[in-house]
């Protein structure tokens, strides 16, 4: 079975850290295809308007042409006005029911997922990969105890010598504790007593694989005061295109 993971977002504009996040996840989690899905204008973000999807789209077509595994989506694109992921997540469903599918999001988008249209469902219609920094406390009393039974520390994985780890080896998270500090204990499949999870069951998997912090908001900050750095927080092709349009002047 093939795995596919999903990034939603604004990419206003997209930047290294976006990159690293996925290379890195897609390592981690042995992904056969990291799909980037740019919002036409996220739901939540009503009050920001965002610099055109098309500029946004082509940034991310440059800075990914040479990425066998990573692709751009336009199913938001398509669709202006079906703008919620849960619609998103069951249309990419029908398309591939065959494939495990992973969404990709923040640890900010997590701590205000209870305000997103349909959140329950956006947690359990596919896995979810939080994506955090570490000694970064995220909480979780926000979410239901359903929700909460089927969060998995990964945060430690990536460093362990035996990647495989990753499938085999998960753990619950307790509430409201720093992610370094969890008081783990062992999950076991009832049906399986290698401790392996069952495929149709959707997870929430809780990463700090990437130690970068980089913001859009600051690039664009930059490049408004006329400071040269934010060239180094970009891809190349970013960069240029960036100047050739004018973009965020």
């Amino acid at each position: 079975m093939k795995k596919v993971a999903f990034y939603g977002g604004s990419f206003d504009p997209l930047h290294n850290g976006h990159l690293t996040i996925v290379r890195k996840l897609t390592e981690i989690f042995r992904l056969d295809k990291f799909v980037f899905i740019p919002a036409f204008h996220a739901p939540h973000k009503k009050d920001k308007k965002p610099t055109s999807v098309f500029h946004r789209f082509a940034m991310l077509c440059l800075a990914t042409e040479s990425e066998d595994k990573f692709k751009v989506s336009t199913v938001e694109l398509d669709a202006p006005e079906k703008p919620f992921t849960f619609e998103t997540q069951i249309k990419l469903k029908s398309e591939l029911p065959d494939a495990e599918i992973f969404f990709v999001i923040g640890a900010d988008s997590w701590q205000e997922i209870d305000t997103w249209r349909e959140w329950e469902k956006v947690l359990t219609l596919t896995n979810i990969i939080v994506v955090t920094r570490p000694d970064y406390e995220i909480g979780f009393a926000h979410v239901t105890e359903a929700i909460r039974e089927t969060i998995v520390d990964l945060s430690n994985n990536e460093k362990k010598e035996n990647k495989s780890q990753i499938n085999t080896d998960a753990h619950r998270l307790e509430d409201k504790l720093p992610i370094t500090n969890y008081q783990l204990r062992e999950t076991e499949d009832e049906t399986n007593k290698d401790s392996q999870f069952t495929i149709h069951d959707s997870r929430i998997y809780i990463t700090d694989a990437v130690n970068l912090d980089v913001s859009a908001t600051e690039i664009r900050r930059k490049i408004r005061a006329g400071e040269n750095d934010w060239r180094e927080l970009v891809p190349p092709e970013v960069a240029k295109y960036i100047e050739k349009y004018e973009l965020y002047i």
